[in-house]
């Protein structure tokens, strides 16, 4: 209850009473220290009080929009690291296989394929077909392209080594 959070910028004790956590002797100090201040005067106790609970709806106000802020940056910062893809029927793909984390092989690959795009679907679905022509519906973000029937254009050769030979 009374750790510092960072995205709010207030300890859950300050929104939820809106002043600082104390110990129970510094509390009932504190209690007597304010009711000499105040001499028992009800009207000075009732304006102190609605004075308090404005504070404490501004403090409220202030961790909200923190909190608002904090949720967009990192909404940003995920965002930054989503990779667009854009495929087309007929290219080729490799299909994520998530459930390998269960019996991981040390050498083996979580990717496997290659399949062929039928249709691209609305929201990110991806329609693809097998090596048994058998089609099944998947989510976008499960697969990248394979880049295996694409030819690289040679240029010219460079030597890895040095022949010593003259």
């Amino acid at each position: 209850m009374t750790a510092y959070k960072t995205p709010i910028g207030r300890t859950p004790f300050q929104l939820l009473y809106g002043k600082a956590c104390h110990l129970p002797v510094e509390v009932e100090y504190k209690a007597i220290w304010a009711t000499r201040l105040l001499n028992f005067d009800l009207k000075t106790a009732q304006e102190k009080r609605e004075m308090d609970l404005h504070e404490l709806e501004e403090v409220r106000l202030d961790a909200y929009e923190n909190s608002k802020i904090y949720k967009e940056r990192t909404k940003d910062f995920h965002d930054k690291k989503i990779l667009p893809k854009d495929f087309k029927s007929g290219d080729h793909v490799l299909l994520f296989n998530s459930r390998l984390k269960l019996f991981p092989g040390k050498l083996k690959s979580r990717w496997s394929g290659p399949f062929y795009i039928k249709e691209v679907l609305p929201y990110g679905a991806i329609a693809l077909i097998g090596k048994n022509e058998r089609e099944f519906t998947v989510n976008g973000q499960r697969v990248k392209s394979y880049a295996a029937d694409i030819i690289i254009p040679e240029g010219p050769s460079i030597p890895l080594y040095e022949s010593s030979q003259a």
